[in-house]
């Protein structure tokens, strides 16, 4: 077995910006609870075979997430749709920023093929932040919506989207083809909004969960996830909880943030396991129907846990 040393963004996600990356000479060490073993599978390489054959993109090699190879080994990944180039430059992300490639009109169902050939009972589909469409890619998401149901009936449909600048016909057509789950990560606290992500904005992100569950009751669960260790207060976080929860938000994830490169925003503190499970609890009580709390959590990690009545 090998032991990994962690360098990842803190969610998996792609979406938001930030201002001019802050550059480190060095960074923190890794706590004991931080470092994973690799895991010796032959379905790790079956997985990457079969995206390479399909050309698709995923955000777990992208974003530098820390449970890649877990999850290529236990045949699962998260589909990202739209391309690899981000409009948006987040301070705490991996993925690329730069000019967007023309959307590939047979995407949605080379990704719908590679939810069948994984066999996958829960597929989660995110994508960069395409700002230079006037839908930010809605249309896009509702293809390949509709396309992995038609190839993969009785699956569960988790999206993990942008913002899409708060439209309202963006976010209906999402909508329009009911996704079982429809994510949007707060990704951090109000007060460190404007530096880990300026081109987004906290109150934002909120009205978004807000009307996709007033639009669609309790026919879509809503979903939001939030990096720790970046410098915010637990007071702070606690008022995320609760303006979440204000939101009608149905599940949370809590996950250390962990710097993708010395380019990105520096790991302020490192939240210990008892920490996370105090959030977690927490977090239960204010009443969110399913939480997963812990340094090694991301947006989409073990998504499948959360079942779905269908």
């Amino acid at each position: 077995m090998l032991t990994a040393r962690m360098s990842t963004c803190g969610s998996g996600t792609t979406m938001e910006a930030a201002p001019s990356p802050i550059v480190l000479r060095s960074r923190r060490r890794l706590p004991d609870w931080l470092k994973v073993s690799l895991p010796a599978s032959s379905a790790f390489t079956k997985t990457r075979l079969l995206l390479e054959d399909l050309k698709l993109h995923t955000v777990c090699e992208s974003a530098k997430c820390p449970n890649h190879w877990e999850c290529w080994s236990k045949g699962t990944a998260t589909f990202m749709i739209a391309g690899d180039r981000c409009t948006r430059a987040c301070g705490f992300c991996a993925v690329s920023t730069a000019k967007p490639f023309a959307l590939e009109d047979d995407e949605p169902k080379r990704v719908a093929e590679a939810t069948r050939r994984m066999g996958l009972k829960h597929v989660v589909i995110t994508a960069v932040a395409r700002d230079d469409l006037q839908d930010g890619g809605a249309e896009h998401f509702a293809r390949t919506i509709a396309a992995v149901r038609e190839l993969n009936p009785g699956i569960v449909v988790e999206v993990l989207t942008p913002d899409f600048l708060d439209r309202d016909f963006a976010l209906d057509r999402v909508i329009e083809e009911s996704p079982e789950i429809f994510n949007h990560n707060l990704e951090t606290v109000r007060r460190l909004t404007p530096s880990v992500r300026h081109r987004a904005t906290y109150d934002r992100s909120l009205t978004v969960l807000k009307k996709v569950k007033d639009r669609a009751g309790d026919r879509i669960h809503t979903k939001s996830g939030m990096m720790l260790g970046l410098g915010e207060q637990e007071s702070e976080v606690l008022e995320s909880m609760r303006d979440l929860r204000a939101a009608r938000v149905d599940i949370l994830t809590l996950g250390q943030y962990l710097q993708p490169t010395l380019k990105h925003l520096p790991v302020v503190d490192y939240i210990t396991p008892e920490k996370f499970a105090e959030y977690g609890r927490i977090a239960e009580e204010l009443g969110f129907v399913h939480v997963a709390s812990g340094p090694l959590v991301r947006s989409s990690y073990h998504a499948d846990e959360f079942e779905v009545a269908k």
